[in-house]
């Protein structure tokens, strides 16, 4: 039935999947993707949201390398919002909530309208490997797809176990089956997998909730966007709520813990500790009389609503009676109840940098499978492991972000370096370089890495050139253009700033802290600059940025040049680390076991000491 000889199988089509796909797709190579339900490509399995605290930043720069994500969130959002905005632009992070169906449907169109992708529904069975190599894969139809790669992101499907109280049932997701015989092979090829547990809350009728009693939650007044390509921007949006448990519904919770699969041991994997379940929330913080529970909606026209800060997988009796004793859920209806799903992975370490393991040639493994959770962490590996695919068929250099160009770089190399033992997620504080990599800059750092991938289009290129000649453009300005002292006074007064006593430099003047771009816009030079340029919003943002941080920025650059001198030092595949015996055993067996491509990525490596990074480097001749 198929018998074209593919470049990339994909398999999955959640998050991981569509963006392997994609960029496979765009860098000319054929693609099939293979997934269960070709009904649920793009699928927002858990809330109806994306990006958020660092994981803003991570979408953006999917967006800056060509994926897909960024658009897809801007054409299904219902409400934006600017996070952190309080603090510095390092910590801004972008979030959009969505329409769950549109969400989908524009991934589906979009890859779709891709060339080179095709797509089959069907469930992998096993992997087709001869010496190795990997070949293709099998199906539950009893199909063999033959090709050069595979990238497997099979998210919450392998042996998928859904839990609600003390039922249990196979699953991949609610009302969708598990994948069997994948993990099982791998396995056998010598492979290590473990078990995770992620959760989702109930979903219910928004029509039987009294919005009067809960707090509205608008979005930014301004809504942004995700996509440096986008120009559309919400005209109306969609208020989410804010309501909060209390001592009642933490009681009627207690009453349901010996049912719970998470405390009578029927759940022994671990989950997220950053995202916990309900019942975790009131067992940890027992000193804590409440917890926000944000009420989302699903979408423009649904009265499907998300429970979210509610996950569990209590007896379905138990969530219902709680929940109802929640302000504004007092005649709350279920759509369905929460649930806890345990689902098969296998750690990162056993993977390249490439996101190849090691194991098996031609062999990806992107998203949940790798111990991550998230939408946007996902989508990100599948990119990378997109790109990574056709690189290695074509024989070409790998593509590699360093911790310094990018926050996916920081998710890659802590997944294979340092693994997981729980659901990872990014933070920015795992970001050391969070100064250089904010979300306002992701197309500075990214987009012509992607242009010369072939993953970024020849438009997107010209829109990056253009925002970097009008950012230059205004920086020199400000650099080289002096303000009256007299007329500046009045405006410094206003923004509640010292007084100056003399002429100056504009740059001066804008790196003060309580000075804001709108504040200088005041000064006659500055107005006629501004409003004469026709600058974008996104250069506008740079010069504050560039200007206001300028000192931060060239302290970090410097910081990750020192470091990057050790990520230029390779260490050669296959190194012998028994040869060197003033290497301590610790080290010894842990670098032999994560086999890293670079000295300082060695020196990231959990019990690998400074005194060990020495005798490598003596013994590499540096």
């Amino acid at each position: 039935m198929i018998d074209k000889y593919y470049d990339v199988v994909v398999v999955g089509g959640g998050h991981a999947g569509a963006e392997a796909a994609a960029a496979a797709a765009n860098m000319g190579a054929s693609v099939l993707l293979v997934t269960m339900s070709l009904q649920n490509i793009g699928q927002m399995s858990c809330n109806p949201a994306m990006g958020g605290i660092a994981k803003g930043q991570i979408v953006r720069e999917i967006d800056a390398l060509g994926g897909y994500s960024g658009i897809v969130s801007d054409k299904s959002a219902i409400q934006f919002k600017m996070l952190n905005r309080s603090k510095g632009p390092a910590m801004w992070s972008p979030r959009t909530q969505n329409d769950r169906m549109l969400f989908a449907e524009h991934w589906r169109l979009m890859l779709e309208a891709t060339e080179n992708c095709d797509f089959f529904q069907d469930m992998v069975v096993g992997l087709v490997e001869e010496g190795g190599q990997i070949m293709g894969v099998k199906t539950s139809l009893g199909l063999t797809v033959y090709a050069r790669s595979v990238v497997l992101t099979n998210g919450t499907f392998l042996n998928g176990l859904i839990h609600v109280g003390d039922k249990n049932f196979g699953g991949g997701r609610a009302g969708e089956k598990a994948s069997i015989g994948l993990t099982e092979q791998l396995r056998e090829f010598g492979f290590e997998s473990g078990r995770m547990k992620t959760g989702t809350p109930p979903r219910v009728d928004g029509r039987s909730l009294d919005y009067s009693k809960m707090t509205p939650q608008p979005g930014d007044e301004t809504p942004g966007v995700f996509s440096y390509m986008s120009y559309s921007r919400l005209e109306q949006q969609v208020p989410c709520h804010l309501t909060h448990t209390n001592e009642e519904v933490h009681d009627l919770l207690r009453s349901g813990f010996d049912r719970s699969p998470m405390f009578n041991g029927r759940i022994k994997s671990v989950g997220p500790r950053y995202c916990p379940s309900i019942e975790d929330k009131i067992n940890r913080f027992a000193e804590k009389d409440s917890h926000q529970i944000f009420v989302e909606p699903e979408g423009w026209n649904t009265v499907e609503v998300y429970v979210n800060g509610f996950s569990t997988s209590l007896p379905d009796d138990v969530q219902f009676k709680a929940l109802r004793s929640v302000k504004g859920f007092e005649n709350v209806r279920f759509f369905r109840p929460g649930y806890a799903i345990e689902y098969d992975y296998f750690p990162p370490t056993q993977l390249k940098r490439t996101l190849e393991t090691k194991l098996v040639k031609s062999l990806f493994f992107a998203g949940q499978i790798n111990g991550t959770t998230g939408y946007e962490e996902a989508a990100s590996q599948g990119l990378m492991a997109g790109i990574n695919a056709v690189l290695s068929i074509r024989k070409q250099d790998p593509f590699i972000l360093s911790r310094d160009e990018a926050y996916i770089g920081v998710l890659v190399d802590d997944l294979v370096t340092k693994g997981t033992e729980e659901p990872y997620r990014m933070f920015t504080s795992r970001a050391e370089y969070r100064t250089l990599l904010r979300q306002d800059n992701a197309d500075l750092r990214l987009t012509e890495k992607g242009y010369e991938l072939g993953v970024v289009t020849e438009s997107r290129l010209k829109v990056l050139i253009e925002k970097k000649s009008q950012t230059h453009d205004l920086v020199e300005f400000f650099k080289n253009t002096s303000y009256s002292f007299k007329e500046a006074n009045e405006m410094l007064a206003a923004a509640g700033s010292p007084e100056v006593r003399q002429d100056d430099k504009l740059f001066r003047l804008l790196s003060r802290p309580k000075v804001r771009l709108d504040d200088m816009r005041k000064l006659d030079v500055v107005k006629a600059k501004i409003d004469g340029g026709c600058f974008s919003d996104e250069a506008l943002t740079q010069l504050e940025v560039q200007v206001k941080y300028s000192g931060y920025i060239a302290k970090e650059k410097n910081n990750a040049e020192k470091i990057s001198r050790l990520e230029h030092v390779r260490i050669p595949e296959g190194f012998s680390y028994d040869k060197l015996k003033s290497l301590s055993y610790e080290a010894r067996e842990k670098l032999l076991s994560i086999q890293p491509d670079s000295v300082a990525q060695a020196s990231r490596i959990s019990g690998v000491s400074p005194a060990d990074i020495s005798v490598l480097l003596v013994a590499l001749g540096r």
